[in-house]
């Protein structure tokens, strides 16, 4: 239960980086509270977290931690006094183990040498006590997915002293399950005192978990209220946006463009987790695909697109009737294909570059000239009109994209395909870590581009995401495509059924074959 006792205090916190991104931010957390950090993306969530976990300093302003002056050195003196954060974007190296990850920087010795005994037992302990009994220690990071490794990531920051627990968006990769699992042990902590951020774009876990809001806007402090007084809960998106006029909620009334003229069609798709999948998806057609983590959802995109090479199956585009099988994605890119990936960082930006650069970096070709050279000019309207088109959060198209925010980085990612004169689109997670607002842009973005005749696959973890903008969905389960549904005839239970289905069938066999 929430006390009354200060667990942590800051007063005029403030960032200078180019510009100023976070101006006079005062925040208090309480022992045993979940308090909540709401904005809209660029609003100074991650960089008032940042500051508290010792990753960067505050240009002004003073901090306190248990009553006492707290201005850590870096993140390891935060972590040495309770503080510990789990960001947005994973940390882990994947190719160390997962004992290794979770103890890194406190690995048990024995003579000077690594207790390899010891690091895997106290290893297990941690997985254990967070419910991961299903992850070997010993097994590389970096073949777990996202959502185990999110969990993961969780585990090792409540292995170590904590008194005060920052959440970036913890829920993003991961189940119905794992969040479950994650909203028990909050409970948990809750009533053992420690302080806990959470910072989140979903506006119903805020409201199902969390004490207190905190409200940023343009890197400033806006106000603090109980969860409670918001009824219903969105009310609280006319204190993070700035509007007057309050934003409706209700689902959009569904415009179907699909025609007749099949743009993707995907046969006996076959590789790693994916078993024989065949969909097809017409011209102004969303296509959602719907499955737990590890379903494979994501490498099933990838095969299409040539990330990942696929053992069997072909692609079949604009009612071809000649197969292919990509091998690299810039094959799949010749034929009109473009991918926004799950991971931007990693595999959809390049950082240190600019907004510009990152925009224009797929379409070159149709910026330059006979000789080659750049049209400058030409390349600063396009950049500018996808930038107005997607409502970047930015200083100006030369900032580096590894200085916006997560979601000002995933609108940078989808920007530089929409460059692209593509006839399908194959997007992974598109809103994941976007704000309410964004979130809702893009959707109208995929409204915008069915409209056109464009081919869309959307893989999204948020059911309601799907059902909001797609006209049908496919349901995988266990590597396989199990069921297919329409507007008018899918419901949350069916889905869910089905993305189980796969796993229970897996149950049955293996019982099955234990008792012959």
């Amino acid at each position: 239960m929430m006390g009354t006792t200060l667990r942590f205090s800051a007063e005029g916190l403030s960032k200078d980086y180019v510009v100023r991104v976070l101006d006079g931010v005062s925040f208090e957390l309480r022992a045993g509270e979940i308090h909540a950090l709401v904005g809209a993306n660029g609003a100074g969530k991650s960089t008032l977290c940042k500051i508290i976990s010792g990753l960067v300093p505050q240009t002004e302003g003073q901090m306190q931690l248990n009553g006492v002056p707290y201005s850590p050195a870096d993140k390891r003196s935060a972590e040495s006094l309770g503080v510990q954060i789990v960001q947005q974007e994973l940390n882990l190296i994947p190719t160390l183990s997962v004992a290794e990850n979770l103890l890194l920087g406190r690995y048990p010795q024995r003579w000077g040498v690594i207790d390899r005994r010891e690091l895997q037992r106290q290893a297990r302990a941690a997985l254990d006590r967070f419910g991961l009994t299903d992850i070997a220690t010993d097994q590389s990071a970096g073949s777990l997915g996202v959502g185990q490794q999110q969990m993961l990531e969780i585990a090792a920051a409540l292995d170590r002293k904590c008194e005060l627990l920052i959440l970036d968006e913890p829920t993003a990769a991961l189940s119905a399950g794992e969040t479950e699992r994650l909203f028990a042990r909050l409970d948990e902590l809750r009533a053992q005192g420690v302080g806990i951020i959470y910072i989140s774009h979903r506006l119903d876990e805020i409201a199902r978990i969390a004490d207190r809001l905190t409200v940023l806007r343009d890197g400033k402090y806006v106000s603090t209220h109980a969860v409670s007084e918001f009824q219903p809960i969105e009310r609280v998106v006319d204190l993070m946006t700035g509007e007057t006029q309050a934003v409706q909620y209700a689902l959009q009334e569904h415009r179907n463009h699909t025609t007749a003229n099949t743009l993707l069609r995907v046969n006996g798709m076959t590789g790693g987790p994916v078993e024989d999948v065949s969909f097809s998806v017409q011209a102004g057609e969303r296509y959602g695909i719907a499955g737990l983590v590890g379903a494979g959802r994501t490498e099933l995109v990838r095969l299409i697109f040539g990330a990942d090479r696929a053992t069997r199956g072909d692609v079949f585009l604009r009612g071809e009737s000649v197969p292919r099988r990509f091998g690299h994605p810039h094959e799949a890119v010749a034929t009109k294909m473009a991918m926004v990936t799950e991971d931007r960082k990693q595999n959809g930006l390049l950082l240190s570059q600019s907004i510009r650069v990152n925009t224009t970096l797929n379409s070159l070709d149709r910026l330059s000239g006979a000789l080659g050279a750049i049209n400058r000019r030409r390349e600063a309207s396009v950049v500018q009109a996808e930038w107005e088109r997607l409502r970047i959060h930015a200083r100006d198209m030369e900032q580096s994209v590894g200085t916006l925010s997560g979601g000002n980085q995933q609108k940078v990612a989808i920007a530089k395909w929409l460059l692209k004169d593509a006839d399908v689109f194959l997007f992974d997670e598109p809103t994941r870590g976007i704000d309410v607002a964004a979130r809702r842009n893009i959707h109208q973005l995929f409204d915008q581009l069915a409209q056109q005749g464009k081919a869309l696959v959307i893989v999204s973890s948020d059911l309601e995401e799907l059902f909001e903008t797609c006209d049908r969905i496919g349901v995988m389960s266990a590597g396989r495509l199990v069921s297919e549904y329409t507007r008018a005839d899918w419901s949350y239970e069916a889905v869910m059924q089905d993305c189980f289905s796969g796993y229970s069938t897996q149950e049955k066999t293996t019982a099955s074959g234990a008792n012959l």
